[in-house]
């Protein structure tokens, strides 16, 4: 019970809503700010909305140790269940960490099928079978139209939906990030964070065919980057 009341009462459903209901299997989102403005916090509540669901995930990082990505969860965990004031969720968090893999990869000398060999392998023959996708630390500086067509076949085979986290430098204005400008096509959502005075803002850059959408209803606490709504 206490479950289901933090999977409605999750501003995710709201963030899913303004993006005609989430991203579904087969599509690919991306996160974009500058360095330390919240994409990793975003991502990381996105990945336990769907833990809550009781759906499998599957969390690269391409920059971090898996213990640094453990730690935002835990944190991030800790917040959320500070700020809706509930106590014993110890049985709550272990059935979460059955249904997620961390993993990590170096992108520099392996090559996107390498990656994708053993993403299928984990899915298929470890028969873990995942629903997200989460990849964070990505260097966009070095990504190809090549490999985000891969990815997006990929995520078409194994029913996946999946997640990126962009860096960007010197982006004045919400919008499409430059760095990814030759493969925005393949990008079904594209959602930028912006930092204003008191609180960090969410755009909606692109949402399918659709090129700067209704502005989102949700804002990041520069203090807990916990989603908000308002």
């Amino acid at each position: 019970m206490i479950k289901d009341e933090l999977i409605q009462r999750s501003p995710v459903r709201v963030f899913e809503q303004s993006i005609r209901g989430g991203l579904a299997a087969g599509e690919l989102g991306l996160i974009a700010s500058q360095s330390g403005i919240g994409k990793t916090s975003v991502l990381v509540q996105i990945a336990l909305d769907k833990l809550l669901q009781a759906k499998k995930v599957i969390h690269v990082s391409f920059t971090q140790h898996t213990d640094y990505v453990l730690a935002w969860y835990e944190n991030i965990f800790a917040e959320f269940i500070k700020k809706e004031n509930l106590e014993n969720m110890a049985d709550i968090k272990n059935e979460l960490i059955k249904n997620r893999v961390l993993m990590n990869f170096n992108q520099e000398g392996i090559a996107t099928e390498q990656i994708l060999r053993s993403l299928r392998a984990l899915i298929r023959e470890g028969a873990f079978k995942a629903e997200s996708l989460i990849v964070d630390g990505f260097d966009f500086t070095r990504g190809t139209r090549e490999h985000f067509i891969a990815v997006k076949e990929f995520a078409q085979e194994l029913g996946l939906s999946i997640w990126y986290s962009c860096n960007v430098k010197g982006e004045d204005q919400p919008g499409i990030p430059s760095l990814i400008k030759d493969y925005a096509n393949l990008l079904d959502v594209i959602i930028v964070l912006e930092p204003k005075s008191d609180y960090i803002a969410l755009s909606v850059s692109k949402d399918r065919e659709a090129y700067d959408p209704p502005a989102l209803a949700l804002r990041l606490d520069p203090r807990t980057l916990l989603i908000l709504e308002g």
